[in-house]
């Protein structure tokens, strides 16, 4: 097995969105289409990743910047390739881009139902925003 993490580009779309779908506690919507990640692509070049076991995708991790913060989101590995270090590989890849930036900061989303991600975030150094008093808002426009 000889696993690549290269950066992440248009040319991966189909088979991202497919790992996307297999994969519990990634959510895929509307903000995923074609044209809305080729947006989110141009505005963050240097800070996504896809990782590769010889030519077929099995993880993909999408980082983007605000100019203050890093954000993490659709972190995903294939079954097939968990429990190999390809997902802490992959935030490794996103936390160095985002240092290369001067970002001091990251912020990252998984479903509270989602236990398997909160463990493997926790198990890499990350805090759930109930324990720092955090809450997080959203609105749909």
């Amino acid at each position: 097995m000889t696993i690549d993490i290269t950066m992440m580009n248009m040319a991966d779309y189909d088979d991202m969105i497919a790992l996307w779908q297999a994969t519990e506690g990634v959510d895929v919507g509307e903000s995923d289409a074609p044209e809305k990640v080729s947006a989110y692509l141009e505005r963050n070049p240097t800070t996504c990743f896809v990782a590769r076991d010889n030519s077929v995708l099995i993880g993909t991790l999408q980082c983007g910047y605000d100019g203050r913060r890093g954000y993490l989101n659709h972190m995903a590995v294939a079954d097939s390739h968990r429990r190999l270090g390809i997902g802490k590989a992959l935030e490794s890849k996103a936390m160095e881009a985002l240092t290369e930036l001067g970002v001091t900061k990251c912020i990252l989303f998984v479903y509270e139902s989602n236990v398997n991600g909160m463990a493997f975030w926790r198990k890499l150094g990350w805090r759930c925003g109930d324990e720092l008093g955090v809450k997080v808002m959203t609105r749909r426009q």
